[in-house]
C-alpha cells in the first residue's frame, strides 16, 4: 500500500494521545481494575468454597461464583481502556459505578461485618464517578458533549 492510499490520521485523536495521561484518569481506571479485582477474588473465593465446604446449595454457590468472575470482566476490560484512552471505556467504567452503589446500599443494610465493605464500596463507587465526569477525564478521552461536534 503506498503512502498515497493511506488516509490522514485524524488530529483531534492524534492532539488527544500526544498529551499527558491525567492522574484522574489513571486514579478511575485504577478504581476500575480494584473493583474488578475485588469481583474475580469473591468469585474465586465462592467459587472454591462451593466446591470443597458444605454448602446448603453447591451448584448455586458454583454459579455464583462463576458469575462473579465473569462481571469482573467489564470493570476490568473498563479499566485497560480507560489506561489506553479509548473513549468507549468510560460507558461501562460509569455503569460499573452505578451497578455498585445499590450492593453498598444494601450492604449497609446488614447486621455483620457487610457493613465496612459497604461504606468502602460505596467510597470507591463515588469517587471513581467523580472522577470519570471530570472534564480532564472527559477532554483526554476525546469524548465531546452534545452540540460540541466540531
Amino acid at each position: 500500500m503506498s503512502s498515497q492510499q493511506n488516509p490522514a490520521p485524524d488530529t483531534a485523536t492524534a492532539d488527544v494521545i500526544a498529551e499527558p495521561r491525567p492522574r484522574r484518569l489513571t486514579y478511575a481506571a485504577a478504581l476500575a481494575a480494584l473493583e474488578g479485582a475485588a469481583l474475580v477474588a469473591g468469585g474465586l473465593w465462592v467459587l472454591v468454597l462451593g466446591l470443597t465446604g458444605d454448602p446448603d446449595d453447591r451448584q448455586q454457590a458454583v454459579t455464583l461464583g462463576i458469575t462473579l468472575v465473569v462481571l469482573a470482566l467489564l470493570p476490568l476490560l473498563a479499566a485497560r481502556g480507560l489506561l489506553l484512552r479509548r473513549g468507549w471505556s468510560r460507558g461501562p467504567a460509569v455503569i460499573t459505578q452505578l451497578m455498585a452503589l445499590p450492593v453498598a446500599y444494601s450492604l449497609l443494610q446488614a447486621d455483620s461485618m457487610a457493613i465496612p465493605a459497604g461504606i468502602a464500596l460505596a467510597v470507591v463507587a463515588v469517587a471513581a464517578l467523580v472522577l470519570l465526569v471530570n472534564g480532564e477525564t472527559t477532554r483526554a478521552l476525546g469524548i465531546k458533549g452534545p452540540g460540541r461536534a466540531e
